[in-house]
């Protein structure tokens, strides 16, 4: 287990910079569809589900400007064609693997976003062509990186291999430490649930189990 000083921070919400805001829209039994917003424009990553992508882009007058795609499974990609449809301007940038796609793009692609930049990054693993999305802002780097890296936890392993996740977190974790880590699914307690259950006695694992449950209660 890694621990937790070493690693780049996963970040829980909402607004990152005065002009950049990143709200995590709940979606399904426990993914997380990140949206990024700065005027009336918006980017959505891994829409499994189009209704509450909808939903939050009406509630707040905004207009779906790009789609980011880290992988084809279904709970990342199923709202894809009705979000589309809605807003038929969109980009949507993904892997050769995604038939929607306006823009493929794989490892070391690039380009302007608002006054950032974001960098592709292919992180294999999870999926073979399993792609993280990195944006640059402000001076503060954030990794959408799908299901490759959890809080406490990372990805299982599908059509990829053991040796690519493994290469693919040891890349993530060379980024500098105050990185903010985005995941696609809420598998925190789960996941420190497990750790505990291999290393009983490691107190990081016990601090942050205790943390997370508090919140937990606190949040009924």
């Amino acid at each position: 287990v890694v621990k937790a000083s070493n690693r780049p921070h996963f970040c829980q919400f909402i607004n990152i910079a005065i002009m950049l805001k990143i709200t995590p829209i709940p979606a399904l039994a426990d993914n997380y569809i990140w949206l990024l917003q700065q005027g009336n424009e918006a980017v959505c990553i891994d829409p499994g589900d189009a209704a509450p992508v909808i939903g939050y882009l009406k509630a707040h007058g905004l207009v779906l400007h790009q789609i980011w795609i880290t992988h084809h499974h279904a709970d990342h990609t199923a709202g894809l064609p009705e979000l589309i449809r809605q807003f038929p301007d969109c980009r949507v940038y993904a892997n050769h693997d995604i038939p929607h796609a306006t823009h493929t793009v794989g490892e070391g692609s690039s380009w302007p976003l608002w006054q950032s930049q974001v960098e592709v990054w292919h992180t294999p693993g999870h999926t073979q062509t399993h792609l993280s999305y990195l944006l640059q802002a402000d001076g503060q780097a954030r990794l959408f990186c799908g299901d490759t890296l959890f809080s406490a936890g990372c990805g299982r392993v599908f059509d990829g291999t053991p040796a690519q996740l493994f290469a693919s977190l040891q890349r993530i974790n060379r980024l500098p430490e105050n990185t903010l880590l985005y995941p696609a699914h809420e598998y925190t307690a789960a996941n420190l649930r497990f750790a505990a259950h291999i290393e009983p006695h490691n107190p990081e694992i016990q601090t942050a189990f205790d943390h997370i449950r508090t919140e937990i209660l606190t949040a009924e």
